[in-house]
């Protein structure tokens, strides 16, 4: 067998890279838990855990990432490793595991400045879509000094480790280099099976947890965890009594079921007040909070535009977005649905002819019609809206010369609007009622806008607050002069908050979205302060309007709802939440489950309570039945329409 000191000086790199690994990991884990500020507490528990654990994964992150250069010092023969090509070839490749290196640990940096947490499921997302990507970060960052930067940090890393990388060989056999490299495997696998990435989530604070991991890690955990089997990763109930909960969960007093089929959740909504073909115009605004309007106490409000508007809608106070991406909030608009683990719907493959709710106003004559700011190949939407009954468009149908500005994720909101207004001119003189879904992009970094709208400098979020506002009350202005605006309800809601990360797993404070339903003639002003789910806004616009149709939908009426039935649905691409009252259950893979107290206010601790197995119970149904109707294609538009109710005929 051949001895350690044969292959030493061979394998002597490996070490001076898993230093420098370990140094850039946890200096790069120092610089997020001091940009978290006080949501960390000053404690030394706390920083023995991120910094013990966080160890734990960096090595494990080290054996996968340093996979590179094992392979070339087991494959390069002694005379081609000692050569000057070879000398040259390894240091370049050294030099190149440096500098990506460094600029993960840059991109980590900017990641969590935009969410409060390690790579995750929105990285990988985002990784897909790398023109958009790419774009975003080109007009918010001066990319070229940067790169630039990590090149000279690189060289002085690199530089001082020569003497480590370059000791001749002249002793190392094959068969004795292969020996280093099987043990090297045998670790991986080691670690493989014995590390997950939740394997670290011991603290109460989400921030420590996310801190104690590896950003790399955690990315390609996610990138695994893309789509999750709910039977598989989540606490279940047997199918049927699934259903038949969840077929209680449903009944309102405005529904029928239509089957006796304890697994077929089809209801005829009736009605309370006479049917209005309306126009609906749905306006989803890209990461609107609800902290950002005065009119749900922001101070400063951001929003003068739309807090004089409160006074003329009725206004949704208590309002929560089902998660953390625009695909959710899509998802939750159009399906009524709660989020189902891993990939959103609209990205996940047999999703075309869904029940949506362009199903039930195609149904009463309407012509439905998806508008986007930016290119709707973009995390899948023109394929999603254009397969389940809305007409397309975004970016490429208006004219350059209408565009008055525009970044890389779309033009901005005014110029969307015009499009919008073409599109409803278009349908009013055909005849034709319209309902239309309009999404916003303007309030998303690079948070650029048209000069001259407000007064606030480019590229701060609260700027493009205040222009997205801007926009809101320029559209209204030229909708009033339209000769369809006294027969049009507008609905002004958004896709999901401007942050996510928080010391709670699922912080709750970070889902409040706001929610105004305009329309002078035909909606009272008011106020609902009841808790509101974003997948009860179509079926409570539905209401308002007083349709009567056949539905599949989870979400409800908020006004037919009987009190103390209110709930909410919150989660992000792992977890699941269930919110009823003073108390949010939280379903999480490998089949946990705790149930905790919510604090709606702002970033703080949401402690453990003790278990509610009816609300434990509620949630499971909910979530599994929603997986396995996907899963198994029973979400489809024509199950819903197979007969029309017959109090939608008789209203007609």
């Amino acid at each position: 067998m051949p001895s350690p000191s044969s292959v030493w000086p061979r394998f002597r790199p490996l070490a001076w890279f898993a230093v420098l690994f370990l140094i850039v990991a946890g200096a790069t884990r120092l610089a997020l838990l001091l940009a978290t500020g006080d949501g960390v507490p000053a404690s030394v528990a706390s920083w023995l855990y991120i910094f013990g654990v966080g160890l734990v994964y960096d090595l494990v992150t080290l054996v996968y990432f340093a996979w590179p250069l094992v392979l070339w010092l087991w494959l390069m023969p002694r005379r081609w490793h000692a050569a000057r090509g070879g000398r040259w070839a390894f240091a370049a490749l050294c030099l190149a595991l440096v500098y990506l290196l460094l600029f993960v640990a840059a991109a980590e940096w900017v990641f969590w400045d935009e969410f409060q947490t390690r790579f995750n499921f929105i990285a990988v997302d985002y990784l897909v879509y790398t023109n958009e990507v790419i774009g975003n970060i080109r007009e918010s960052y001066p990319v070229g000094l940067l790169l630039a930067g990590l090149l000279t940090a690189s060289l002085l890393l690199f530089l001082p480790g020569r003497r480590w990388r370059s000791q001749p060989d002249t002793s190392s056999t094959f068969a004795g280099r292969s020996l280093v490299v099987l043990a090297w495997l045998v670790m991986t696998v080691l670690v493989s099976a014995g590390l997950r990435s939740d394997t670290k989530e011991r603290s109460d604070n989400s921030y420590v947890n996310q801190l104690a991991g590896n950003g790399i890690y955690e990315f390609f955990a996610a990138a695994r965890a893309s789509e999750l089997s709910y039977p598989r990763f989540y606490r279940s109930l047997d199918s049927t009594a699934a259903f038949t909960r969840l077929r209680r969960l449903l009944q309102t007093p405005d529904a029928r079921f239509v089957s006796d089929d304890p697994m077929d959740i089809t209801r005829d909504i009736s009605a309370d007040k006479p049917e209005q073909h309306l126009n609906v115009v749905l306006i989803s605004i890209e990461s609107l909070s609800a902290f950002f309007s005065g009119a749900y106490g922001g101070n400063p409000s951001f929003t003068p535009e739309l807090d004089r508007l409160s006074q003329d809608s009725l206004m949704f106070t208590r309002l929560y977005a089902s998660g953390t991406r625009t695909v959710r909030g899509l998802e939750a608009l159009s399906l009524s649905l709660p989020p189902t683990p891993g990939e959103s719907i609209v990205k996940r493959p047999r999703n075309e002819n869904l029940f949506t709710l362009a199903s039930v106003f195609n149904a009463k004559g309407y012509t439905s019609e998806f508008l986007y700011g930016g290119y709707g190949a973009f995390d899948n939407m023109n394929y999603f809206f254009g397969n389940n009954g809305y007409l397309v468009r975004d970016r490429g149908a208006i004219a350059p010369e209408r565009i008055h500005q525009a970044n890389i994720w779309g033009v901005a909101d005014e110029d969307l609007y015009t499009l919008g207004l073409d599109e409803f001119d278009r349908l009013h003189a055909a005849g034709k009622p319209f309902f239309a879904h309009i999404m916003t992009t303007s309030n998303h970094r690079p948070y650029t806008f048209p000069t001259g709208r407000v007064n606030a400098p480019q590229g701060a979020r609260e700027s493009a607050v205040m222009y997205t506002d801007w926009a809101i009350g320029d559209l209204l202005k030229r909708a009033r002069g339209k000769p369809w605006f006294d027969d049009t309800v507008f609905v002004i809601t958004a896709d999901h908050c401007a942050s996510s990360g928080g010391i709670a797993s699922l912080p709750v404070f970070r889902y409040h979205i706001p929610l105004w339903i305009y329309s002078p003639k035909h909606v009272a002003p008011g106020r609902m302060d009841r808790l509101m789910s974003q997948i009860d806004i179509g079926p409570t616009v539905l209401g308002l309007l007083g349709m009567n149709y056949r539905s599949r939908f989870y979400g409800a009426d908020i006004f037919r709802l009987e009190p103390g039935r209110e709930r909410a649905f919150v989660g992000n691409y792992q977890k699941l939440g269930y919110l009823r009252e003073d108390r949010l259950i939280e379903l999480a893979p490998r089949r946990k489950l705790q149930s905790v107290r919510p604090d709606f206010e702002k970033n703080g601790l949401q402690p453990e309570l003790p278990p509610d197995e009816v609300l434990a119970d509620d949630a499971i149904a909910y979530y599994q039945s929603a997986s396995y109707l996907f899963s198994n294609g029973l979400l489809a538009a024509e199950r819903a329409a197979a007969t029309p109710p017959a109090t939608a005929t008789a209203a007609r």
